[in-house]
């Protein structure tokens, strides 16, 4: 009996003793939404062939796709192929199911038999693989903010706090408390199961500033386990809040003058022996430490539609509010865009403070690691580190969607870090988005221009 044969049955037999009818084959479409298709159960374990359009992987938040050249005119296919360190239980199904999370693999053209250049995934595999060529490895630990909000009917209407566990709407700041935290208990007791089925290691919970705002950060690892544990994370987080009549919200800006949410990312660098490259023998910072800086400064900027996706990502970058708007670093310094949290030298890393909640993690982590790598290629050099109040200097991250996507346009570095077919295809998308949105007319619009013009 061969190895696949020997999973295939050993597979067969787990799902027949729970009962699991179904399989969720899921992967991460460019927007960090889970996509794919229903197999039945006993078809996954006998490793039945699953494939879908390509372009599913590119398509826009609005459900539109594409006519893009790099998309080709017969919409091909690619093969869903499942990694099975990723099965696991889905907590919230009415009857027992389990999901995996899938790569896509090319069937033809230039990349046959490769994985897909413009699914998010691959395209952080593309970027570890760069760094293993070297024999190194990234080390990523995110911090994922994000709001649970009333259940919005009518999305002319601005999100609200839910009622709590006292009858009430929280309705002032309550940072760090773990009164206002555990406000919501039932949601965190089956939130929090949920995960631990899920496998996903996380640290700590906190109440963030904005009124049920939460942070949670999940624990350092290998960048593609690390964001398939923030996409499984999004994911659980949605459904349990439905289960409770709750919304999970990951949008970057959204509720009119309560806090963003964030997603930071914190990033070392390992050698094959296990030692922190950025960090010397005798405990001081390495060439490498000061380039990876460098890199994310000099490239951050070409790169920011991928940390900022949306036109509501841009409302988040707000003077004084701890969100960054620009690149200076500092060491121990929130208001900078790349902190140096305080540390001993093994645990020395940058903290990259743009990407927003909203950000697919998997391509934010891709777009932070490859800037950080190419400055180390290039031995590029940091400014100096700032020391202050970083808010006391130039705004000079875009300042709004249409920036960011004309940055990423004229960008040489963009095509050169993520793969020239990805951001065509990625550019194209965002495109679409932004027409649509383009169509809408606002409450503001109607507010202050209907009656005055």
């Amino acid at each position: 009996m061969t190895q696949a044969q020997a999973v295939s049955e050993q597979l067969a037999a787990r799902f027949q003793l729970e009962g699991v009818r179904d399989v969720e084959c899921i992967f991460p479409d460019v927007s960090g939404y889970p996509r794919g298709k229903l197999m039945p159960a006993a078809s996954f374990a006998r490793g039945h062939e699953l494939r879908i359009a390509q372009a599913i992987a590119m398509q826009c938040v609005t459900g539109e796709y594409s006519y893009d050249p790099i998309f080709p005119d017969a919409d091909p296919d690619v093969r869903l192929l499942p990694d099975l360190s990723t099965l696991r239980p889905v907590p919230w199904a009415s009857r027992p199911r389990y999901m995996a999370i899938h790569d896509c693999l090319e069937l033809s053209g230039p990349w046959s038999g490769q994985l897909s250049p413009l699914a998010p995934r691959s395209l952080l595999k593309h970027v570890l693989a760069r760094y293993h060529a070297l024999g190194l490895q990234p080390v990523v630990a995110p911090e994922i903010e994000f709001y649970l909000c009333a259940a919005n009917h009518d999305p002319a209407q601005p999100l609200s706090a839910p009622i709590g566990r006292s009858g009430r709407a929280e309705a002032g700041h309550s940072a760090f408390s773990l009164n206002m935290l555990n406000e919501l208990a039932p949601f965190w007791d089956e939130f929090h199961a949920a995960i631990d089925t899920l496998g996903i290691a996380a640290d700590t919970w906190i109440h963030e500033v904005g009124r049920t705002q939460y942070e949670i950060n999940l624990l350092h690892d290998d960048p593609v386990t690390v964001a398939d544990q923030a996409f499984l994370f999004k994911y659980a987080a949605k459904e349990v809040a439905l289960k409770h009549g709750l919304n999970a919200v990951f949008m970057a800006k959204p509720i009119s003058g309560e806090a963003g949410s964030s997603m930071h990312l914190h990033q070392s660098i390992v050698d094959a022996g296990g030692n922190n490259i950025f960090s010397a023998p005798d405990g001081s910072a390495t060439p490498a430490f000061f380039q990876f800086i460098a890199g994310l400064q000099r490239y951050t900027p070409e790169l920011m539609l991928i940390y900022a996706p949306f036109i509501n990502s841009y409302r988040r970058y707000v003077s004084g509010s701890q969100a960054p708007v620009n690149l200076h670093w500092g060491h121990d310094n929130r208001t900078a865009g790349l902190r140096i949290p305080g540390s001993g030298p093994a645990a020395r890393r940058v903290e990259n403070r743009i990407a927003g909640a909203d950000a697919n993690p998997y391509l934010a982590i891709a777009a932070s690691l490859a800037a950080g790598l190419t400055g180390m290629q290039e031995g590029l050099r940091p400014t100096e580190p700032l020391v202050g109040n970083a808010y006391d200097h130039a705004h000079d991250l875009p300042r709004s969607f249409i920036h960011a996507h004309q940055a990423m346009a004229l960008s040489e570095g963009a095509a050169r870090l993520l793969g020239a077919e990805f951001v065509q295809g990625y550019l194209s998308v965002k495109g679409l988005e932004f027409e649509s949105f383009q169509n809408e007319i606002s409450a503001w619009e109607r507010r202050f221009l209907l009656p005055q013009v």
